[in-house]
């Protein structure tokens, strides 16, 4: 019997690139190294708030699956803004901030310095931007907010009212635009190029590499906690969220330098309406894909992979899979109301991506064996994102996120 409302179309596409007993060598090294890493993850574990996400064993849920166990590491109360990205975006603003101060001072701020205020006469001056599906945006506008800087953030057509207000409640300003995120994206650069702005985007491209790889290694923090929270438990596959990849790419990174030839079997999975990174898989190169990108996966509506992931993913991710929105609005309601003895969760629209990937592929026999899953898996999901949209959740699990945490309460 199907755990989801039916039968969804699931197409996947194996990583013909992967190297599967390959060390995590130069190539990778050059994108996340092990001193940029380290970096990320102690100047992010010191910032006030910190608390790491917790890790969720769905044993109800994976028995009903048919797996050994199951685990979803929940982004949902990431520095209470709902959202794994408050990982990156804001570590990006504050590497940018340092380097501004240095150029003007030849000091070297911390951390400290910047939430002080110490260098508010250089870092007022500052103006950060990017484009944004909600919660990249609310991270970056955040971090400007925190760390003493002006914040423009653009958002495309289909962002929700709901996102956009989150965004502005961090004291930037927002700027809507026509068109998909993708065109949102030029609009942003060249804003940033006519006043001077900083662009502080998640995704990178020929000139541009420094920025996004400061995100990358912010989101390192999230896979590092996991792998700590296991506590010596190896997952046999990690099902991860598409988007641009930087998120996939750093927990790709994570498991890849920790276990070598051992790592998991990492799968990637996307809306059917935004699949770049299975279309740059089945080519073998970043391949762009058309369209409006219309997904409620709002987090995931991206129609190129950024290139830097690319590197990470071209030979460390081993599947991808692409499934409609259906499936992610069933496993939204699925996680609200728990199963078996397992705890309700909160999870957004993008969040339970790679529950989706499991449960198709679960309904799937084909899929099912060639991603090797079996009674004997232990599986564990990345879910990204809360209920960042309120309404947006509301409507489709029926319940206010609220209702949805008292129920367990």
């Amino acid at each position: 019997m199907s755990l989801l409302s039916r039968e969804y179309e699931l197409r996947h596409q194996p990583n013909p690139g992967v190297r599967p007993g390959a060390s995590y060598g130069p190539r990778q090294e050059a994108v996340l190294s092990a001193d940029g890493v380290a970096l990320a993850v102690s100047e992010i574990r010191g910032w006030p708030g910190y608390v790491p996400t917790p890790l969720r064993r769905l044993e109800g849920l994976a028995a009903a699956a048919g797996l050994e166990q199951l685990w979803y590491k929940d982004e949902a109360s990431r520095f209470g803004l709902g959202s794994f990205k408050a990982l990156g975006g804001a570590y990006a603003v504050s590497r940018m901030l340092v380097a501004a101060v240095h150029a003007q001072t030849g000091e070297t701020a911390t951390t400290e310095d910047l939430l002080a205020g110490r260098y508010r006469t250089i870092t007022e001056q500052v103006t950060v931007t990017c484009a944004t599906d909600g919660n990249h945006g609310r991270s970056v506008a955040w971090g400007a907010q925190q760390f003493g800087c002006r914040c423009v953030i653009y958002i495309h057509a289909t962002v929700s009212a709901g996102r956009e207000a989150a965004i502005a409640r961090f004291g930037a300003t927002v700027v809507r635009t026509a068109g998909n995120y993708d065109a949102s994206v030029r609009e942003a650069s060249a804003a940033a190029a006519r006043n001077g702005w900083i662009v502080v985007s998640d995704t990178s491209y020929p000139g541009y590499m420094d920025i996004p790889r400061h995100v990358m290694e912010g989101y390192v923090v999230m896979a590092e906690e996991a792998i700590e929270q296991l506590a010596g438990e190896v997952p046999t596959h990690v099902f991860i969220p598409g988007g641009v990849g930087g998120f996939a790419a750093a927990v790709v990174a994570t498991f890849w330098r920790r276990y070598g030839a051992g790592r998991p079997r990492m799968v990637v999975v996307e809306p059917d309406q935004a699949a770049c990174i299975c279309a740059s898989a089945a080519a073998g190169e970043p391949t762009p894909v058309a369209g409006e990108l219309d997904t409620i996966m709002a987090g995931l509506a991206c129609g190129e992979v950024s290139l830097l992931a690319w590197e990470i993913l071209a030979e460390g991710m081993d599947d991808v899979l692409v499934l409609p929105d259906a499936a992610a609005e069933d496993c939204m309601r699925l996680l609200a109301a728990g199963t078996a003895n397992d705890p309700p969760v909160v999870a957004g629209e993008s969040a339970v991506a790679g529950l989706a990937g499991v449960l198709a592929a679960r309904d799937d026999p084909v899929v099912w064996k060639a991603l090797g899953l079996d009674t004997g898996a232990r599986v564990l999901l990345f879910g990204s994102e809360g209920a960042t949209d309120p309404e947006v959740y509301r409507r489709i699990v029926g319940r206010a996120a609220e209702e949805v945490d008292a129920s367990w309460a």
